[in-house]
């Protein structure tokens, strides 16, 4: 397993991050401790998390349980330290957690108490803010965003006070390091800029959507990651399932998450089921298994740190593991850039 340095933390994170967003709906607790085992068994030693944890589907009465698999865990094994752990705060406008309410100074302590009882643990390695509260163009909103009405000395005031309410989380021992997700070019250099001036948490890391079919990321934020030293946590590198072919010519498996919520968050489309057939088709011409080509491809991007998948069966799991045995060849990454021009931005 391929180790990678976690931003300028020191850390240094598996290629691979264990995914937990299904524990607690589409996997039992102990399905959830034996995805784990299996992980670290393999070299895996990064498992992010969130406080509003499980979806498929989000509700009130599960919000919260994929933290606590994840403390049984280390309350029945004592392997707290062979774990590097993120978890996230929820931002603005996600009603069962905090009714809503946005990210604030005054929220971060509360947040990070409830995760840590959750948890079964004394400190968080990577606490990430889960979206801004300004919004994010993420999750196919890139469509129709419009940062016009977005007030910039109120999100810089915001980054000051929440970056202090970290920094004092960091002096208390609560959490080591501190990330963002579906961030922006503009809002992840903000934070830097911000952090160096207070001399407080630098930004660590992005946690935005990249896959063979999602690759905003290629463009202003991969500069900003390799030349800041922010690696990018890819979340879905296969594309909610998509890039698996397993929802090809209408096949809905049972259980599967196109069976729970039906368009994949909006990528299911006709464009994603071409893309998709020719990525499948290049990986059957060079022989090569589509879920391992797409996760071995994260691995050659230079601004990346993990890619995090997840798994409802142990199958699954194993699949996505042999990854790690697959280098691709310039002949095969040239023909997946020729396949990205031909189906660019499918959804």
């Amino acid at each position: 397993m391929q180790m990678n340095p976690l931003g300028r933390t020191g850390l240094m994170v598996s290629e691979l991050c264990l995914g937990s967003m299904t524990w607690g709906t589409q996997n039992t607790e102990s399905a959830g401790h034996a995805q784990i085992d299996r992980a670290l068994s393999a070299g895996i030693n990064f498992i992010d998390a969130a406080e509003m944890y499980p979806v498929n589907p989000l509700s009130a009465e599960t919000q919260g349980r994929t933290e606590e698999i994840i403390g049984t865990w280390f309350a029945q094994t004592g392997r707290r330290e062979d774990v590097i752990l993120a978890t996230k705060h929820s931002g603005k406008g996600y009603k069962h957690v905090r009714s809503g309410a946005p990210i604030t100074a005054q929220s971060i302590p509360e947040a990070i108490e409830g995760s840590l009882k959750r948890l079964q643990t004394d400190h968080i390695d990577l606490y990430q803010f889960h979206w801004p509260n300004r919004g994010s163009y993420m999750f196919r909103q890139n469509w129709r965003f419009d940062p016009s009405s977005q007030d910039r000395e109120d999100t810089r005031a915001h980054m000051e006070e929440t970056l202090d309410a970290l920094a004092a989380e960091v002096k208390r021992g609560t959490i080591r390091h501190f990330g963002l997700s579906n961030e922006s070019a503009w809002g992840t250099s903000e934070w830097l800029r911000i952090a160096e001036g207070r001399g407080a948490p630098r930004v660590a890391s992005i946690q935005n959507e990249y896959s063979l079919l999602c690759r905003l990321y290629d463009t202003d934020l991969a500069e900003l990651s390799v030349n800041e030293d922010v690696g990018l946590l890819s979340f879905s590198p296969l594309a909610a399932g998509l890039l698996t072919g397993k929802y090809q010519n209408g096949a809905v498996p049972e259980g599967s998450r196109m069976a729970i919520n039906g368009d994949l968050g909006g990528r299911k489309s006709e464009r994603a089921f071409a893309a998709t057939q020719a990525y499948l088709d290049l990986a059957a011409e060079h022989g090569i298994d589509p879920v391992h080509m797409a996760l071995a491809w994260c691995r050659t991007r230079p601004f990346m740190a993990s890619a995090i998948f997840g798994a409802t069966t142990m199958d699954q799991l194993d699949r996505a593991l042999g990854s790690v045995a697959v280098t691709l060849d310039e002949h095969l990454l040239r023909a997946i850039d020729h396949t990205h021009k031909a189906h660019p931005m499918p959804y």
